[in-house]
């Protein structure tokens, strides 16, 4: 479902009615979720937001946001959680297993089939048809990386022969759903029960220095009496769903297997004199002072707190981890906060009713000066084109280049170029038909070569009803110029790396406006962002962060597909800057840049 890239439509906070309405079905939904687990999903008083959008099929889908990621989505009245999600709560959803080379596959937008999916020594978990299901990988079994819907029931499966599709798969890590977050990592998660009978197996197969190393993980081998014959399986995609084939399975598992025992082990070695609390209070701090010395610049502040944990701490975060404030000491960000101005680290004021921003920052206290910068880290400058990080493409101006239909009237003077109607052409090719057409029905005027003489077909072409009888020759540029505004306009769009992709029209630009709205406030608003490659919801926290004004994105009118970013305030200043400097987009791709306001005179 969300193989491709979300059409977002409208992104806002939730409301309260809206937030208790949420809480009461996710428990309807969720019966498993304890109270307190159920206000850690939907917290009374934590940010939340709403974003509706539509996937690639043209399905509706509501997803629900908590900080920076996508904890709940919805679509035809059903709610669904995330993969961040079934991280802090693995045992939300039963789960079944298959191989790590499925992942790359189901994230494409593939179903599961059922030779893909392992069966353990203990059984499958016993489920229904239409049942909602969360999808493991051998090698880190209890950290989720689908979500799906059952096909069939358990009994059904192993009456099949465990062949046929298994499960309908809807989201997955690594998708653009997961991509929409902070794109965080699997975290390993152990057991809360290792399955004796597992154990007694590996230790037959493989050995007791092996078993001990699989008993650390949990990570255990099913039963090989039990398995499905792994040689019978083929990584092939028929009808969207998956196979395996028995060396990539080997090879992938081994080499999960082997990674996730080096860094349990370390892990346990350096955690193991330490609570959960202890070691999320720890982890707070080093993405707190990492984030204050590599992402925030003077320049920034003052600094909304919620922004500078979305956008700069979440990003300092070390792989395989998460940042949870529940599960810390603090419990809220804001006393967190509040302990570092007591040793004066910054300053947070209330400049807005409710809302906290950073005013000020020490960089030359000592715990900021002496924080080491982990290994694998390195300062980010936060610009539009380092944001191309985790795989994505660096931003790149599209090429814009126009192009002409064949119209039903100017179709008798393309007919002898084996052009129909509807055929797209470029400027160039226009002038060359006309040319030959011209020269091989001899038009050149003989007394002067300027002008080109009307034929029949020219004049039903080109002409006015009340031209018709006073027109007998036209100068070659005026005869060229009304070609082409007798042809249907379209535009054809190149973006890097991708195949060109023609539209019709001449083409939007950029549209930047401002409007008047109540108590004589002045707002900017662009539109058409999407025509260019752009994303609306970056722009708007990219400006959002440097104007410290507020920003919201709304529904198009007049176009379905696209959204309208409002800012407030006269901002054409910095939103000229972002786009001809750091986007660099030609100016002649955008309007309304000089309504900039007209700065005073320095005295």
């Amino acid at each position: 479902m969300f193989a491709r890239a979300l059409r977002v439509r409208g992104h806002t906070a939730i409301k309260g009615s809206e937030r208790r309405k949420l809480r009461a079905d996710v428990a309807a939904a969720f019966p498993s979720l304890s109270a307190e687990q159920l206000c850690e999903l939907v917290p009374h008083k934590e940010e939340l937001s709403v974003v509706k959008a539509y996937s690639h099929r043209g399905d509706a889908i509501t997803v629900y946001t908590r900080g920076r990621n996508p904890v709940l989505f919805e679509r035809e009245r059903a709610l669904y959680p995330t993969v961040y999600t079934l991280w802090s709560y693995p045992d939300l959803l039963p789960a079944f297993s298959t191989w790590p080379p499925v992942l790359q596959k189901l994230a494409g937008g593939a179903d599961l089939m059922l030779p893909g999916v392992l069966v353990p020594s203990r059984g499958l978990p016993q489920v229904q048809q239409g049942t909602l299901c969360a999808i493991t990988l051998v090698g880190n079994r209890y950290a989720p990386v689908a979500v799906g819907v059952a096909t069939m029931s358990t009994a059904e499966m192993l009456a099949a022969g465990m062949r046929g599709k298994g499960f309908t798969v809807l989201h997955t890590y690594m998708d653009h759903l997961w991509g929409f977050g902070d794109k965080a990592y699997p975290p390993t998660i152990a057991p809360l029960v290792a399955d004796p009978v597992e154990v007694e197996n590996t230790d037959q197969e493989d050995g007791d220095e092996e078993a001990e190393e699989q008993e650390l993980d949990g990570n255990l081998p099913a039963d090989p009496a039990t398995q499905v014959d792994v040689s019978s399986l083929s990584l092939q995609e028929g009808d969207g769903c998956v196979r395996l084939t028995e060396k990539e399975a080997a090879c992938d598992n081994h080499a999960v297997d082997t990674a996730e025992d080096e860094n349990l082990e370390a892990q346990t070695d350096a955690e193991g004199s330490r609570t959960p609390r202890e070691q999320m209070d720890e982890l707070f701090q080093q993405c707190f002072f990492h984030a204050l010395k590599c992402k925030v610049k003077k320049s920034e502040l003052p600094l909304l707190t919620s922004t500078f944990l979305r956008n700069h701490m979440f990003s300092c975060c070390p792989e395989g981890q998460q940042l949870d404030v529940k599960k810390s000491s603090y419990k809220k960000f804001s006393k967190f906060l509040q302990c570092m101005q007591q040793k004066d680290i910054l300053q947070v004021k209330e400049l807005n009713k409710g809302v906290e921003s950073i005013v000020g920052v020490d960089w030359k206290h000592p715990d900021i000066k002496s924080f080491v910068v982990p290994d694998g880290f390195s300062p980010v400058l936060d610009t539009p084109e380092s944001k191309g990080g985790d795989g994505e493409p660096l931003y790149h101006p599209p090429d814009i280049v126009p192009l002409y239909g064949v119209s039903v009237k100017m179709a008798p003077l393309f007919q002898e170029s084996g052009h129909k109607k509807g055929s797209i052409l470029s400027s160039s090719d226009v002038r060359s038909i006309v040319i030959d057409y011209v020269k091989t029905n001899e038009l050149v005027d003989e007394t002067n070569k300027n002008f080109v003489k009307i034929n029949p077909i020219l004049c039903d072409c080109l002409l006015d009803k009340a031209e018709q009888d006073s027109i007998s020759k036209l100068k070659w540029d005026d005869l060229l110029n009304r070609c082409l505004a007798q042809l249907q306009p379209f535009h054809q769009v190149t973006f890097f790396g991708h195949e060109p992709i023609v539209r019709k029209g001449k083409g939007c630009p950029i549209d930047i406006t401002i409007a008047q709205r109540s108590s004589n406030k002045k707002v900017t608003i662009i539109k058409n962002l999407e025509l260019y490659g752009l994303d609306p919801q970056s722009v708007a926290t990219t400006l959002q962060q440097r104007v410290q004004a507020s920003a919201t994105i709304s529904p198009l009118p007049e176009a379905k597909d696209r959204v309208q970013v409002q800012i407030q305030g006269n901002q054409i200043h910095h939103l000229a800057k972002l786009l001809l400097e750091e986007y660099r987009l030609p100016r002649k791709y955008m309007q309304g840049l000089e309504k900039a306001p007209k700065l005073g005179r320095k005295k």
